[in-house]
Order: structure tokens, then sequence, then C-alpha cells
């Protein structure tokens, strides 16, 4: 893999219901930003997505990660 990266995977689906029939589908994902460097401006353009929101960062064999969850 080569860095800086950005991994994702969906997470969850959001499901509200109307008349006990699926009205809408909401999916959620977890975004993850891989950078060497602790003050990337990529997590900045991430976290000002709509519906975006900082979940934890760690960093692991000198490589940042930067989580979030988006809806789409």
């Amino acid at each position: 893999m080569n860095y800086p990266a950005i991994v994702y995977q969906r997470d969850d689906v959001d499901t509200v219901f109307a008349g006990n029939l699926p009205y809408r589908h909401t999916k959620r994902y977890e975004v993850t930003v891989i950078d060497r460097d602790p003050d990337s401006p990529i997590p900045d353009r991430i976290a000002a997505l709509p519906l975006s929101s900082f979940n934890r960062h760690f960093v692991t064999e000198n490589l940042n990660h930067d989580v979030y969850t988006l809806y789409f």
C-alpha cells in the first residue's frame, strides 16, 4: 500500500420504517486515513464532508490513522 491512503468499509445501514415497511436506508461507512505525516491535511478534508464525524486516532508502525464515521 502507498501512503497516504484512504481505506473504507461499509459499517452499518440505518433503516427508517414507515407503515412497517422500509422507507429509507442510510449507509454508514468507516473511513480511515493512513499517513506518515501526523499533520496531514487529508483528515481535515474528510472531516469537512457532510455527515462526517471523527471517531478515533491511533498510531501503529509509525503510521497515523484517523478514523471517521461517514453517512452516505
